[in-house]
């Protein structure tokens, strides 16, 4: 268990940065367009590095949505079975789909970035960005989602032999009222 919850924190240190991605690529977003509108000037490295910080967000973060267990699935016909036979139903969708799927990515991947940064890859678009930030997000993305998936499977299989009572593996819904205090505690306003 102790290795599950370092890769929990792991995860949610990123998820944490991540956050931030998101913001200056709102922040970005919004200053190109007024920039576009009022100026009538843009540039396409404003606009790749919205996709980039957009595929950050998305690639860093998918394992900390794994952690919290809010992936896309089918609860009206799981949440039908018992606790237990939704944990063997996690497992095996974790070791016969995420694993062989991500590492399958993975694989192809790391070759993908490699090629992309040793020939220093650039843009096609005039005025573009280096791209191999970008494919490099790619296997991070997918080698922290493996690493989730087995934290996720040492979760399951303590419940299932008795040594967990499943609350680490939970559904985290928040509350309005929980992201509120997330965001006072995070900017550290009361």
């Amino acid at each position: 268990m102790s290795l599950s919850r370092l890769i929990d924190s792991v995860n949610e240190k990123i998820a944490g940065l991540v956050s931030w991605a998101l913001l200056a690529a709102v922040i970005i977003c919004a200053g190109n367009a007024i920039v576009r509108y009022l100026l009538n000037y843009s540039s396409n490295a404003w606009l790749e590095i919205q996709w980039y910080l957009f595929g950050a967000v998305f690639l860093l973060a998918a394992a900390h949505t794994l952690r919290r267990d809010e992936h896309v699935r089918v609860d009206v016909i799981v949440g039908r079975f018992s606790k237990r036979t939704q944990v063997w139903i996690d497992l095996f969708g974790f070791l016969l789909f995420l694993l062989p799927v991500c590492g399958l990515i993975l694989w192809y991947a790391i070759p993908f970035a490699q090629l992309s940064i040793t020939s220093a890859e650039m843009s096609s678009n005039a005025g573009g960005l280096i791209v191999w930030p970008a494919k490099l997000l790619v296997p991070i993305g997918f080698a922290l989602l493996i690493l989730q998936g087995i934290s996720e499977i040492i979760k399951r299989v303590a419940y299932l032999t008795g040594r967990s009572d499943g609350r680490e593996f939970a559904k985290q819904v928040a509350t309005p009222q929980d992201d509120i205090a997330a965001i006072k505690s995070a900017n550290h306003l009361d």
